[in-house]
């Protein structure tokens, strides 16, 4: 299928806008742009019952959170879903994604809890799987005080995101805690072989590059030991045996499709109920671009269905 019309419009605007790479600007400064542009790209906020920041303190410093609840259910007490968001390890926040949060709470009918886990390279590899695990135990431990089901916890994230939420299920099942309802994975990073046939196709026109997946790899993990690690690299796991049903959403141009749908293969090899979606037409980072790519809502409701069959609310 020839490349999406919202999305070649994206790409021709960031091309006119002359947007540095990250590689160029530093960590620092990429963050800020990413932030800047962000809320063009995401568009309007849903209205939510409520949206609560709380820090969760632990011995390595302190991981802030934001709690949504949705507009349907302010009082009840609900599944919940753990957010990572994507960013490459390196930019992405609490704000970047606070769009995409609040319209799944809304359609899963869920609370949804956003994790600012700690960024590289000033945090390496495994910071941000710490962060991510403190966050997803604290949400279990605490559920009555945020008003949560504790046994109907999934998690989820888009590209680093999704990398930290399908490593979120791994730890999950090699410790027999918490039992995870579902994992949402949306363009996520399964590897860091950047000699697959989709990083070979799609590695250098279509926004995310060969070249900057190679830089944030370096930021995030900079010992090479680390990258046969499934706490980086979750198709490179023992076994996915126990792991929750998985929805995985991959685009036609993106680099990282033929990771994403290995390891959807790999999951229903196991036996795992897995959803494989691959959108025609569209590149990487789109989920968080509801503003400008009507295809952002159409995964918004792909996830809620997934969520509600899982947390028994379909």
């Amino acid at each position: 299928m020839p490349l999406d019309p919202q999305a070649a419009r994206y790409l021709e605007e960031t091309a006119m806008l002359g947007v540095p790479w990250p590689w160029e600007v530093g960590p620092i400064e990429a963050r800020r742009l990413t932030e800047e542009r962000a809320p063009q790209l995401a568009g309007p906020a849903e209205e939510i019952a409520s949206a609560e920041d709380r820090i969760i303190e632990t011995r390595e410093g302190s991981v802030p959170v934001r709690i949504y609840r949705p507009s349907s259910s302010p009082a009840e007490t609900l599944p919940a879903l753990l957010w990572y968001h994507g960013g490459g390890w390196v930019v992405g926040s609490l704000d970047t994604h606070d769009v995409p949060c609040r319209a799944l709470a809304n359609r899963a009918g869920c609370v949804v809890i956003s994790v600012a886990y700690r960024l590289a390279p000033e945090h390496p590899c495994p910071a941000a799987v710490a962060d991510s695990w403190t966050a997803l135990l604290w949400v279990v431990d605490h559920a009555a005080e945020i008003g949560v089901d504790p046994t109907r916890v999934a998690v989820g994230g888009d590209s680093a995101g999704g990398n930290l939420a399908a490593v979120m299920t791994l730890r999950a099942a090699e410790r027999g805690h918490p039992e995870l309802a579902a994992q949402l994975l949306i363009y996520p990073v399964t590897d860091v072989d950047l000699d697959t046939e989709t990083y070979q196709t799609n590695g250098s026109d279509y926004g995310l590059t060969r070249d900057l997946m190679r830089w944030y790899i370096e930021q995030y993990a900079p010992d090479a030991r680390t990258h046969r690690d499934q706490e980086l690299a979750p198709l490179k796991a023992r076994t996915v045996q126990g792991l929750p049903p998985a929805l995985v959403v991959t685009c036609e141009f993106d680099p990282l499709r033929a990771e994403g749908e290995a390891y959807a293969r790999r999951l229903t090899d196991a036996g795992i109920p897995t959803t494989l979606v691959r959108e025609a037409g569209m590149i990487h980072g789109y989920f968080r671009w509801a503003g400008i790519t009507d295809r952002a809502a159409k995964t918004y409701d792909d996830c809620a269905a997934i969520l509600r069959r899982a947390f028994g609310t379909a």
